[in-house]
């Protein structure tokens, strides 16, 4: 009996993923039928009307707060909605991904993206060795390895596979297509990571997600753990790291961005401090939200408060 309901649970839980995957699907498809523009326009609206009156809403805002204490309660709802508004834009940014990318360097008049940094792409690309490019869930983040595969960087991407199993599918069949060599973030993705540096090739990793054995750091002056795989990679190859960031412009067009290599902190034995360099990382994500707080994920549980906020 008791296996007969285990069965019928994990039936019922397999259903509403399938179910949940479905009207995503059907919402990109409907997104496909209009143009770029209406659509992104469309998302960031209907975004804005449903975010605010889900569970996560109250979390965005608490950790607003914490973040913004010195911000009134008009201004950090003005950003919780705004950040509701990118989030809507980035799921339709996904249907038009390729249209997005018009980059020509050689173009009369610019096109929706812009590029900053080029001669480190370039010198990057023509000097081959390992590389670490790190980035936040700003702006549409998707595009950044977008960029490298049009500039020919052979960047292996780690990233975060929706719980959805069924969505987790077709993201990662798009982003295969378009974004190079990816690795799914799990157990043994570290030593896929690490297969690459020692190659002598580029990975690329997000640092602004909760890592719940990571190192105790701060973020917004708020303790957080932080995930230490960047550090130790250095640590291992002594390979070179590059911060990179997506900001969302006016009349949706974007500009991408890679900044000179960041000096990572080493102890009096000039070994890599990895818990300086995780609040290094940590510093250099807040300093890009605090620019474009609207354009960053607040209703992600970075500081692992979610359990105690009451609903």
């Amino acid at each position: 009996m008791k296996m007969f309901i285990t069965r019928i649970v994990l039936a019922a839980r397999k259903f509403r993923q399938w179910f949940l995957a479905q009207i995503t699907f059907g919402f990109l498809n409907l997104l496909k039928l209009l143009p770029a523009d209406p659509a992104i326009r469309f998302a960031d609206w209907l975004v804005r009307k449903i975010g605010p009156m889900t569970g996560r809403h109250k979390l965005m805002l608490v950790n607003l707060a914490n973040a913004f204490p010195e911000k009134s309660e008009e201004e950090r709802l003005d950003i919780a909605l705004a950040s509701w508004g990118h989030m809507g834009r980035l799921a339709a940014e996904y249907v038009f991904l390729d249209r997005l990318f018009d980059f020509d360097p050689a173009a009369e008049k610019p096109g929706r993206i812009e590029v900053s940094g080029i001669p480190l792409f370039l010198d990057l690309r023509d000097n081959p060795r390992p590389f670490i490019v790190f980035t936040a869930h700003t702006g549409n983040f998707e595009l950044l390895p977008v960029a490298g595969a049009a500039f020919g960087l052979n960047v292996t991407v780690m990233f975060r596979p929706p719980n959805n199993p069924y969505i987790a599918e077709k993201v990662f069949n798009f982003r295969s297509a378009r974004m190079g060599k990816l690795v799914p973030s799990h157990a043994g993705s570290s030593f896929a990571l690490a297969r690459q540096l020692e190659a002598g090739k580029g990975i690329g990793v997000l640092v602004d997600q909760k890592f719940q054995k990571g190192l105790m750091t701060r973020f917004f002056g708020n303790p957080v753990q932080t995930n230490p795989l960047l550090a130790k990679l250095v640590r291992q190859f002594d390979c070179e790291v590059y911060p990179a960031r997506c900001i969302r412009l006016a009349d949706n067009r974007y500009r991408l961005e890679i900044e000179p290599r960041i000096e990572i902190p080493r102890t009096a034995t000039g070994a890599v401090d990895v818990q300086a360099t995780g609040q290094l990382l940590n510093d250099k994500v807040e300093s890009w939200v605090r620019e474009h707080p609207e354009q960053w994920l607040w209703y992600h549980d970075r500081w692992n408060i979610k359990h105690s906020i009451k609903r």
